[in-house]
């Protein structure tokens, strides 16, 4: 591979601007595939591409001045086309100091000069709602430039850059590489039944269309190939790994006892969904196979997955097993370890909770009892996972919120012990196939519904005061009532409201109420303390951090207040607001947004729309970007570049297709055809350890 230093122009000090975007090497350049496009062809209707003021003209130029003023320097030219039309061009510059000694616009005038045609691209100035012919002008290329073609005339390419490259070098860099790089005719991957059934592009054609396309049908047949492409080589890396899961034996067994099962089940107070039932067999079912367990569960808030998960910890311990529950925060994993406290009250089950707040003699006693196996279930965050951390008999781990994980901190945890039954818990339902797509080495369950008697939620937006009437109204009822706020102590970077100095605040606006703050600052036993008086009702009024997100159940509390909404995203704004209509009472979420973005606006309006979980998952997908979501973006795992789940899907559902009639023809892509395919899927297994093993 070349590196990207040695391409014409660019040099060792330009390629330490390349390796911000990740760019190395000549083909990681032809891969970085534009963000969007502009369509700067002459006279073209208005389409995605060109539907703001933007304005592409082309012509001769008539006269040219430059007009001093107090604080800028002003140049014009004034062009004609070959219409007639005239256009008066303007650029600004900004004074610098007196004794200037070289002329800010002296590029300007030696490409403007008398006669000469030139591109323009810029805004066009409208006044009184009518367009004048006056353009500020962002962009120029002089007409009879070789390189020109690659600005103007054409669907030009717009990339996402760094400081210190511009879209117009980088545009003759991708040129560059494609007229001199043997990657431009690099080999295809893709076996030819495959590209002859899709109709599909070659591998060269596609990368030169994509970066300079001919046409909009073009751009489009191109970047379908390669989304195809990247659909394809992830759905076979998953499927093998799936296949190569599936042959592993475990060298150990469940028995269904029901010595703790029974009991835990008949304290509940509650009966199972059908839905809990059906995956609750699921899991037993994977348990008590001879293969080992990796089984993906998703459930909408409040669907009961860790109870779910509870009575899978509970089969192990019955089997005299130990089991282990890693959620991503030291809140989360603290609100998990008082949840199964309370579940688990007056069973013979030892639980404990390790996180790096843990104290020293704590966690001395922790290491020890989980080390002799009279330590049942851990609950932790990637505390867990510390080579400090030894099991006697370690055989189930429940992974919570399993996207804020990379698969590295999973597979850790599968190291500490020589088998493990591996369950991963996800809030963010999302479409089946899309699951499949994503964790194609997973057994999928779906909690579908939620627990009987549960309310239906008006969720609405209001100002502080309004919310708080309402607030007051249900407390007076006898009810109780959540006010959360995004930050422990005010910031002044972040202009959000703070729950420490609010607090204060609504203790007057509420002075006839008992209110209590809640944050994760407090110690365990502070917020257990807080959390068991609001449940008691001893308190009308919890004040609160996002901490209150899960593990809440108080059937009495009816009013979700959300401050400062905007600044919480989708999931958690629906996780929020699963901590009402619990009852058997009317609630309401009232979001209180502040200063809200097009983006963070869209996000509030969506939870006022809809309280379904795999709408809201999968519009916050659409959102912020499938990698954030599933935890490909943190982690370092597979990202597309050119696909798009929710536009390609139906590509998506291709590869799914081609894949699985691909691996049944060849399940190790030993024939000659698929070898470049191979290599390609070996390449993706060095960069990214975890998917598949092709060795």
């Amino acid at each position: 591979m070349t590196q990207i230093q040695y391409l014409k122009g660019i040099g060792p000090a330009k390629a330490k601007l390349f390796d911000r975007l990740e760019i190395n090497t000549v083909e990681d350049l032809l891969h970085y595939y534009p963000r969007t496009y502009q369509d700067r062809r002459l006279g073209v209707p208005p389409n995605l591409y060109n539907a703001d003021d933007r304005v592409v003209f082309k012509g001769r130029v008539l006269r040219t001045q430059t007009i001093p003023a107090r604080s800028v320097l002003i140049f014009k030219a004034f062009l004609q086309s070959e219409k007639g039309e005239e256009m008066e061009c303007t650029w600004f510059k900004k004074r610098m100091y007196r004794g200037f000694r070289f002329d800010p616009f002296g590029t300007l005038k030696k490409d403007f000069t008398l006669n000469s045609e030139v591109w323009v691209i810029g805004k066009r100035e409208h006044k009184n709602n009518f367009f004048d012919n006056k353009i500020t002008v962002e962009e120029h290329y002089v007409a009879n430039d070789a390189l020109t073609q690659l600005h103007a005339g054409r669907l030009t390419p717009i990339y996402a850059l760094t400081e210190g490259l511009t879209n117009k070098q980088f545009r003759q860099f991708v040129y560059e590489a494609l007229q001199t790089s043997s990657l431009a005719n690099e080999p295809e991957i893709l076996p030819p039944s495959l590209l002859k059934k899709r109709g599909l592009l070659s591998a060269p054609q596609a990368l030169r269309a994509v970066h300079f396309p001919g046409s909009l049908s073009e751009l489009e047949t191109a970047r379908a190939r390669l989304a195809y492409e990247e659909f394809l080589l992830l759905a076979t890396a998953w499927g093998i790994k799936r296949t190569q899961t599936k042959v592993l034996s475990k060298d150990y067994s469940y028995e269904i006892k029901k010595n703790l099962l029974t009991p835990f089940r008949q304290q509940l107070g509650f009966e199972f969904t059908n839905s809990q039932k059906k995956v609750i067999n699921e899991i037993f079912n994977d348990l008590t196979s001879p293969r080992p367990m990796n089984r993906l569960l998703q459930g909408d808030v409040g669907s009961g997955k860790t109870v779910v998960a509870l009575c899978a910890m509970l089969l192990a311990v019955e089997n005299d097993y130990q089991a282990a529950l890693m959620a991503p925060t030291e809140i989360l994993a603290e609100q998990h370890f008082l949840t199964f406290k309370k579940m688990l009250r007056g069973l013979p089950v030892k639980v404990a909770v390790l996180t790096s707040s843990t104290k020293a003699a704590a966690k001395k006693k922790i290491l020890k009892e989980l080390a002799e196996g009279t330590l049942q279930i851990l609950i932790g965050t990637h505390a867990v996972i510390q080579d400090t951390v030894q099991f006697h008999n370690l055989r189930l781990a429940v992974i919570d919120e399993q996207h804020r994980f990379g698969v590295k901190q999973r597979s850790k945890l599968k190291e500490k012990t020589s088998k493990l039954d591996l369950l991963t818990m996800t809030a963010t339902p999302i479409p089946r196939t899309l699951a499949l797509a994503f964790y194609g080495d997973l057994d999928v369950s779906t909690l579908s519904e939620l627990p009987p008697g549960r309310q239906p939620i008006q969720t609405e937006t209001a100002t502080s005061r309004l919310a708080y009437d309402r607030v007051r109204m249900e407390v007076e009822k006898g009810r109780q009532a959540y006010i959360v706020f995004p930050l422990i102590e005010e910031s002044e970077k972040i202009s959000a409201k703070a729950v420490t100095e609010e607090f204060e605040k609504l203790k007057k606006i509420f002075p006839q109420f008992k209110l209590a703050v809640l944050h994760g600052q407090m110690t365990p036993t502070e917020k257990e303390s807080v959390m068991n008086d609001f449940a008691a009702h001893k308190t009308d009024i919890l004040v609160a951090t996002p901490v209150i997100e899960v593990g809440i159940d108080v059937k009495n509390a009816t009013v979700m207040v959300i401050e400062n909404a905007e600044r919480f995203g989708l999931a958690s704004l629906h996780q929020l607001r699963g901590r009402i209509g619990r009852g058997e009472h009317e609630s309401y979420c009232i979001l209180v947004p502040q200063h809200a973005t097009s983006v963070a606006k869209e996000r509030v309006d969506i939870i006022c729309a809809t309280r379904d979980g795999f709408k809201i998952g999968e519009r916050d997908m659409q959102l912020r970007g499938p990698g954030e979501i599933l935890g490909t973006r943190q982690s370092g795992e597979f990202e597309f570049k050119a696909g798009d789940i929710f536009q390609d899907r139906d590509i998506l559902y291709r590869a799914i297709e081609d894949r699985d009639e691909l691996l049944t023809q060849d399940p190790t892509l030993q024939k000659p055809e698929h070898f470049l395919f191979r290599q390609k899927l070996q390449e993706l297994y060095q960069k990214n350890w975890h998917l598949i093993d092709l060795s």
